[in-house]
């Protein structure tokens, strides 16, 4: 029998010396990332308390919470002022580590992101968990890169698998975490990220579970699958759902250029009046803002809301999203997709029920997961990833079919109007201020 290569051997040596160190680093995200989301929920349990007080109390007990989220906001924006890296998502600064257009984020981004997301997203800004695990992720990953003296190459490759687990933790959704790190982070399946990726997702979502369990991020009933007869249907569904995500991306850059624009405003004065309106909002209807998974619950137990209502909530949380997101404190993007595309979903379904004749009676339902893929989609420009994540969050299945095609008709229309993927625009933005010559902290997205 034929021994290896010498050469052969290196190779094998060196990628099983990756991965042990993916599985190090796994283990560490999975630890703190799943303290962030366990801090996170109690955080959102208490202000759910709070509003509830402020609901029942006489007076001006409203000004409490719009107190609160401003609060948060300004404080969010305080430590990106002392870390101005972890302004934002962080999704963005991974694409370029990966592209070698930026170094690796510093260990102290892990601080920054889990303090700074958490009060920002504990107070009530309509921001995504995700961002802030991601990048705590590739921080941890590019830490023990370093720390280990291995390669650029290899420690790009530990920021973009560990990426990956920090979404993988965000959503406790394994494959998803492996998917959003091969097509949406690095768009490759090479084999030196894809094992490296598998085993710092498997091993930090196991971590995470000790400490948030292993349910389902939503609970949902048995859908029906639908026939293959009413699979137009979704595809138009899917053609109106990417016209949608385009303009959602261009209400975040408008609202995140003209922000940032304010250059004579400091970034937390910005902040309080951002999170002072959003905290308005949320005193008023707790729907209209946070991270909407209450709300996207809700619709998915059949939550009886009023087709005006839903609209309100759609238009409200289209636009509350991105301001949030412009504020420029610690926070993703994916979580409140979510909701919208799920709000969609409904508004569809009850257009559906009324000119289609009877005969499919989960329509609600299963647009509404089906909205969650594509318009994820649509906006981030990762069909797969939109899918399996779904897919994940809800442990259905039956909808797959609808899924695939109506996520694959929301990226053609995009593509096909010319808008660029909203990391795309972050991610050149981000390259930009760093570059300028009048670049601040924070402005970097």
């Amino acid at each position: 029998m034929t021994r290896p290569s010498t050469p052969e051997r290196s190779v094998s040596r060196g990628l099983a010396r990756l991965c042990a160190l993916a599985v190090c680093a796994g283990i560490g995200i999975g630890f703190v990332g799943g303290a962030f989301r366990w801090c996170l929920n109690h955080a959102n349990a208490w202000r759910g308390d709070l509003l509830d007080w402020a609901g029942d109390a006489a007076g001006p007990a409203w000004l409490v919470p719009v107190a609160v989220t401003a609060a948060g906001a300004a404080i969010g924006a305080f430590v990106v002022r002392l870390v101005p890296l972890a302004s934002g998502s962080g999704v963005q600064q991974v694409e370029a580590v990966d592209r070698g257009l930026d170094d690796p984020p510093p260990l102290r981004v892990v601080p920054a992101k889990f303090v700074g997301g958490l009060v920002a997203l504990g107070s009530g800004l309509t921001l995504g968990r995700e961002g802030p695990t991601v990048h705590m992720g590739a921080a941890i990953g590019a830490w023990v890169g370093r720390l280990s003296r291995s390669s650029d190459d290899d420690v790009r490759i530990l920021t973009t698998s560990l990426a990956g687990a920090g979404l993988g933790v965000a959503f406790n959704a394994p494959v998803g975490g492996g998917l959003f790190a091969l097509e949406e982070v690095a768009k490759s399946y090479r084999m030196r990220l894809v094992l490296p990726t598998l085993l710092a997702v498997g091993v930090a979502v196991g971590c995470a579970r000790i400490l948030i369990g292993d349910d389902p991020d939503f609970a949902v009933s048995d859908v029906q699958a639908p026939s293959v007869v009413v699979l137009p249907i979704f595809i138009v569904f899917g053609l109106i759902t990417g016209i949608l995500g385009v303009f959602y991306n261009q209400v975040i850059l408008t609202f995140f250029d003209g922000v940032r624009r304010l250059t004579s405003v400091p970034m937390e004065v910005k902040a309080v009046i951002i999170g002072g309106l959003v905290g308005g909002l949320l005193a008023f209807d707790p729907d209209t803002a946070g991270g909407g998974d209450a709300l996207t619950q809700g619709l998915l137990d059949g939550a009886r809301l009023a087709l005006p209502t839903v609209a309100i909530l759609l238009l409200v949380r289209f636009v509350v999203g991105p301001l949030s997101y412009a504020a420029g404190t610690p926070g993703g993007l994916f979580a409140p997709l979510l909701a919208v595309g799920a709000l969609w979903g409904v508004l569809f379904a009850a257009l559906v029920n009324v000119v289609v004749p009877a005969g499919y009676d989960d329509w609600t339902v299963a647009l509404i997961i089906v909205g969650m893929s594509a318009f994820f989609a649509a906006v981030v420009r990762a069909p797969i990833t939109g899918i399996v994540l779904v897919m994940e969050l809800t442990a259905v299945t039956t909808v797959t079919i609808p899924m695939l095609a109506a996520t694959a008709a929301a990226v053609l229309i995009a593509n096909a109007v010319g808008s660029p993927p909203i990391y795309d625009s972050l991610r050149d933005r981000m390259l930009a201020g760093k570059s300028g010559p009048t670049a601040r902290p924070g402005t970097a997205g």
